[in-house]
């Protein structure tokens, strides 16, 4: 079967979380093939970082079934406004009832940011069902951290100009995807500030796991620390790429789909 090289995003099949929330997923290519789970970073969608980026076409042409996802807070799921919304363990049930609600059994993950951050986490608390993982730009520390939360507020609720520069990044960024709501990502930076979301290389997943980082990213060695400190940890850099662009580079998803294709 031929892939059209513009991929068109389906309509969302719904999935209700453990606790109540819309969660938008998206099906593409063969549902007996095998799956790979694509999750998208802060402020992005399945659609800006998977289907826009030439992931879902290359991914399916090479036998693969996407199945991406809007994390809470993000694209069409459902944007809740509480802190408490958006703990890291909000983030790996989710994904774990989504799998249980499509009937996946086992399957590999693609994350990158935000993304990867939970799909660490999710390898980490699903051992016998994800296979292998592309962790892209994943960030070490508390990057979201940095948000300056008194200025977004001020800026969400009275327009006060932001002065500080990475809370000036994050809102550009927030308002950057058509339906992104700035209220609901700033409660996700706050509720995930105190969690204890760092990956932990005392007890890192056991699955192979390939790590890739732009070259101009400034969390390139970071990145590559965890890489080296994974029981079955590679690491590609990719060349020319920082934060915000490396989901569409050609080199970032050949590898990817590579490394997915290893038996």
């Amino acid at each position: 079967m031929a892939v059209p090289l513009i991929t068109e995003m389906p309509d969302p099949q719904y999935v209700m979380s453990s606790d109540g929330f819309r969660l938008a997923t998206y099906s593409f290519g063969d549902p007996d093939a095998p799956t790979v789970l694509a999750v998208h970073g802060f402020a992005s969608s399945c659609r800006d970082n998977w289907a826009a980026t030439g992931w879902v076409r290359e991914l399916t042409r090479a036998g693969f079934r996407v199945l991406g996802v809007d994390q809470r807070g993000h694209g069409l799921s459902e944007k809740p406004h509480e802190p408490d919304d958006f703990s890291m363990d909000h983030l790996v049930a989710d994904l774990e009832t989504i799998l249980d609600q499509h009937l996946v059994e086992d399957f590999h993950y693609l994350g990158y940011s935000l993304g990867a951050r939970v799909g660490w986490h999710t390898a980490v608390a699903l051992p016998h069902r994800l296979n292998r993982a592309v962790l892209g730009g994943i960030p070490d520390g508390k990057p979201l951290g940095r948000i300056d939360l008194a200025q977004a507020h001020a800026y969400l609720e009275h327009g006060t100009e932001v002065t500080d520069r990475d809370t000036i990044n994050y809102v550009k960024l927030a308002d950057r995807v058509p339906g992104n709501e700035l209220r609901s990502l700033i409660a996700l930076a706050e509720g995930m500030r105190f969690d204890a979301d760092d990956p932990d290389l005392g007890n890192p997943p056991p699955q192979p796991i390939l790590f890739a980082t732009g070259s101009k990213d400034t969390i390139l060695e970071q990145s590559r620390r965890l890489a080296e400190g994974a029981p079955d940890g590679w690491f590609f850099e990719i060349p020319g790429r920082n934060h915000f662009n490396a989901p569409g580079s050609r080199d970032f998803r050949d590898a990817g789909v590579e490394f997915f294709g290893v038996a």
